[in-house]
């Protein structure tokens, strides 16, 4: 491989450098690229300088990505191009959003550990998220490996949770937050859909929790249960010893893993300084019940 590779913990988060991604890169850089995210799940790049388009063109290597949901909310005017999630801090016009600003509420539910879109039937493979500007303190980005966090589980947990299923929905997530600005028709068109608990791997074989703050409830327990399960399991895993934590710079591009991982934004003075990032979503290749042939 022509890239240097500079891991942060053994098997998790790793630094590569050496690289340019405006530039096209082999199939022999690309394979080994993929090899090393299917080892550390989350991957950084520091200094590059990408517009919509670089950084559209490298995403796609991954896979089709996918186009924002803000693009099929009602009134929502996009700052970027559909195929960008705008969780930066500004508006259209490029001005911060302000105090009581739909969207800056909606987007507070970042704060909750997620993992991209997998309130959708196919959920997300991997995102890449884009520094363009940060602000001086605050905003730090924290990833769970939700492999390791599988693993440290007692055997009997193990055996309980195996072949478990959960119900994902955006507005489960931002009801947490008191977000309560969906449309009837935004309800009708984004209904809970099925997520399996623990699942394979496919880059590394490994098995690994699927966990959001977006799981509602399990199918077959009761609310009380489901709910109880999934709090435990979310505590479990985001336990300091599971967790990278990532201090952004300008011009940073950090992909991440979301079959394996979690993560969350953390708070900063969003009212005084512009936080300017930009996602990409790589579709995965079926929903999580699909590929582990569970029929719930």
């Amino acid at each position: 491989m022509s890239f240097s590779l500079h891991p942060i913990t053994p098997d998790f988060a790793a630094e590569i450098g050496d690289i340019n991604l405006r530039e096209p890169l082999s199939e022999e850089e690309f394979t080994s690229l993929e090899s090393a995210f299917n080892t550390y799940s989350v991957l950084i790049f520091p200094d590059q300088k990408l517009s919509e388009k670089h950084q559209m063109k490298f995403s796609s290597r991954f896979g089709p990505l996918e186009t924002s949901i803000q693009k099929f909310r009602k009134g929502v005017k996009l700052r970027l191009g559909p195929k960008f999630a705008d969780v930066s801090n500004l508006g259209p016009d490029n001005k911060l959003l302000g105090e009581d600003s739909e969207r800056r509420l909606f987007n507070s539910g970042n704060q909750l550990w997620h993992t991209d879109s997998s309130f959708m039937e196919i959920p997300a493979k991997c995102s890449l998220l884009y520094a363009k500007s940060i602000p001086p303190v605050g905003g730090h980005t924290e990833f769970v490996d939700l492999r390791a966090a599988y693993d440290a589980l007692p055997k009997k947990i193990k055996d309980d949770i195996k072949g478990l299923v959960a119900e994902h929905s955006i507005r489960e997530s931002r009801i947490k937050i008191g977000y309560k600005e969906f449309t009837s028709d935004e309800v009708s068109s984004m209904p809970p859909v099925p997520q399996v608990l623990v699942r394979n791997h496919a880059g590394s074989g490994r098995r690994t929790l699927y966990l959001a703050s977006h799981a509602a409830r399990i199918i077959g327990l009761s609310d009380k249960e489901g709910k109880a399960l999934l709090a435990e399991l979310i505590e479990h895993s985001t336990q300091r010893r599971f967790v990278y934590i990532h201090r952004w710079r300008a011009n940073d591009l950090v992909m991440w893993d979301n079959r394996n991982t979690m993560h969350r934004g953390k708070p900063f003075e969003d009212l005084r300084y512009k936080r300017d990032m930009r996602r990409t979503t790589v579709r995965d290749v079926a929903s999580t019940c699909e590929q582990e042939g569970i029929h719930p």
